[in-house]
């Protein structure tokens, strides 16, 4: 039932045309394996995951990498550090890597009109409530959407997921969710006008058409020959191929008893647009090569993906006196209510969540973390130099066994190194 984890190798061979294998390194020996192996395994043998896997590394390489459980229970096929995860909205800060790629390169600001780019948000609608046959009541945005409205969640765009608004607006509308890939889901008003306040919401889909309308390229291809390819990570994108679909971990959801029941899952494979906000596929392998170079300061294995300014820009505070709130829930099947630090002030970078104060479980003050929506979780700390993720494919988000799996994971890490 269990794939052994800790001490997996990691030497893999190359795929034709890749520069290096991102994996193909040995794991550095780490006295806090042992620990984290048994709450893994344990998480398993309870059945509160049917499979996991972890990765952690400091700025000297991998320190740990484990793998137990199955990845799909119904063929037997055991979880391991090369399963593809769908990343959901991990997806975001790949997109983010793109936009400050082309900010480094002069080719577009933070500060200028997204609609120099995109025609589209030349004249954005504020979504003003309904009458009282239900049908939506519009009102201009006080004020043009920036490019950094787009990066921080601050242009006024929100998900029905986190939004009754919204949600009502889909079905009075007919207008479909962003995850169906539908092009048509991009004429969804704002909740408010922008930089008025932080509110999770699509606009990394937007920063996703950006890149494409300034690269004219798509961002499938944009990402391969920009991100993927220069780094090493051949199991990573938008279109999975026949391979990669036979080694997808099985998505669950967890049922009222708190068991777990299979569910079909996969983003649309003839998608309208790529999905930049949480539309791609990986494994733990390749974005933790991806972790790896943002903690390097934008290089990994001498390839420089973003400048170490770029990366210090993107883990700064983008949104000034706001601050980052807890997303109520407004669809319990698919999330929880989710708040990373309550009762905790904590910022946006580009694009990622910042702790204004140590986290509880080790991280330091100014490190950066995000999530997916399937239970996926990573978290970055510049200052002790250290990184994890931990991947599991549940529904709803924000499942409480598995963010206290997360937590022990970390707890874990920290005190391996100290």
């Amino acid at each position: 039932m269990l794939a052994r984890g800790g001490l997996l190798a990691a030497a893999a061979s190359l795929d034709a045309g890749w520069p290096f294998a991102a994996q193909a390194r040995p794991l550095a020996a780490f006295a806090g394996t042992r620990r984290i192996d048994a709450a893994l395994k344990q998480a398993v043998t309870s059945g509160d995951v049917a499979g996991v896997v972890a990765v952690g590394a400091t700025a000297h390489g991998l320190v740990y990498e484990g793998a137990f459980g199955k990845a799909d229970v119904k063929a037997g096929s055991p979880m391991a550090p090369d399963t593809v995860f769908w990343l959901l909205s991990m997806t975001k800060a790949l997109t983010a890597t793109a936009c400050m790629q082309l900010i480094e390169r002069g080719r577009i600001h933070p500060n200028d009109d997204a609609a120099t780019y995109l025609p589209e948000l030349a004249k954005p609608m504020v979504l003003d409530g309904f009458d009282a046959a239900g049908k939506p009541r519009l009102r201009p945005a006080r004020g043009a959407i920036k490019v950094r409205h787009l990066l921080t969640h601050t242009a006024g765009y929100s998900y029905s997921i986190w939004s009754e608004g919204l949600g009502r607006y889909e079905q009075a509308t007919g207008m479909p969710d962003i995850a169906t890939c539908k092009n048509a889901a991009f004429t969804a008003p704002l909740e408010f006008d922008p930089g008025d306040r932080w509110q999770y919401g699509i606009g990394m889909d937007w920063v996703g058409k950006l890149v494409e309308a300034v690269t004219d390229q798509s961002l499938e291809i944009y990402f391969r020959e920009n991100i993927f390819a220069p780094l090493g990570m051949a199991n990573s994108g938008f279109l999975i191929d026949s391979k990669q679909k036979r080694r997808v971990a099985t998505c669950h959801a967890r049922q009222t008893d708190g068991s777990l029941a299979p569910m079909a899952f996969e983003m649309p494979q003839r998608p309208e647009f790529f999905m930049g906000g949480g539309g791609a596929f990986s494994t733990p392998r390749d974005y933790m090569t991806f972790l790896q170079m943002l903690l390097d300061g934008g290089t990994f294995h001498g390839v420089q993906v973003l400048k170490p300014e770029t990366v210090a820009l993107m883990m700064q505070n983008q949104i000034g006196a706001l601050n980052v709130h807890e997303m109520r829930s407004s669809q319990p099947a698919y999330s929880h209510s989710f708040d990373q630090f309550p009762g905790q002030p904590h910022k946006w970078g580009f694009s990622f969540d910042i702790n204004t104060q140590p986290g509880p479980n080790g991280r330091s003050a100014s490190s950066i973390s995000w999530a997916g929506l399937l239970n996926c979780y990573f978290w970055l700390d510049p200052v002790r130099k250290v990184t994890g993720a931990l991947f599991t494919q549940i529904l709803p988000f924000y499942d409480p066994k598995v963010v206290a799996l997360y937590g022990t994971f970390e707890r874990e890490l920290h005190a391996g190194l100290a």
